[in-house]
């Protein structure tokens, strides 16, 4: 009696759990990763802009290229652009990011206003795609030019121990790679 009902159990097992694989599930398949890379790191000490006086004291490009190659152009979906700025010096400071097409045209910008020591750390996340800026300002983008300003005046000292302006820009992006 315990062959016939333990054979009943393995065939009922067999056939109840048996279920035809659909591999055409594959063509549904979405694969979207985040790729986070940092970006931008500036940095400059409070002597230097002394050095420079009231005005500019800053202004550099950059190449960018990240999205230069199609593979990556083309699957973009969108992303976010994250900028932390610190100023430990004792001048209220002026920071423009300027994204730059092959011709020099300026695509976008971002503008920051910081206040002297004690400041604290500004962090600012602009979103690029669904619900953000045009994904097609960072597709275009060629360079990235970064400017300082000395808001204040030129002699000051901050009573920190190495007084400086630090800009950080770090982004995430989500790609569809199928």
């Amino acid at each position: 009696m315990k062959k016939p009902s333990l054979l009943f159990l393995f065939l009922f097992l067999l056939y109840s759990c048996a279920e035809e694989t659909d591999f055409d599930q594959f063509d549904d398949l979405s694969i979207e990763p985040t790729v986070a890379s940092s970006i931008l790191y500036v940095e400059s000490d409070e002597d230097t802009i002394n050095l420079a006086g009231t005005g500019g004291f800053y202004d550099q490009t950059f190449t960018f290229e990240a999205f230069n190659e199609a593979f990556v152009s083309e699957r973009v979906l969108d992303g976010t652009i994250t900028y932390e700025v610190e100023n430990t010096t004792s001048k209220p400071l002026g920071i423009v990011i300027e994204f730059l097409d092959a011709d020099g045209n300026i695509l976008d910008s971002e503008s920051f206003v910081i206040p002297q020591d004690p400041a604290p750390l500004l962090e600012r996340q602009v979103a690029y795609g669904q619900g953000g800026k045009s994904i097609d300002i960072l597709r275009n983008t060629t360079n990235i030019r970064v400017s300082g300003e000395n808001l204040g005046d030129a002699t000051s000292q901050s009573s920190q121990s190495e007084p400086k302006i630090i800009l950080r820009s770090s982004a995430a992006f989500r790609l569809r790679l199928r």
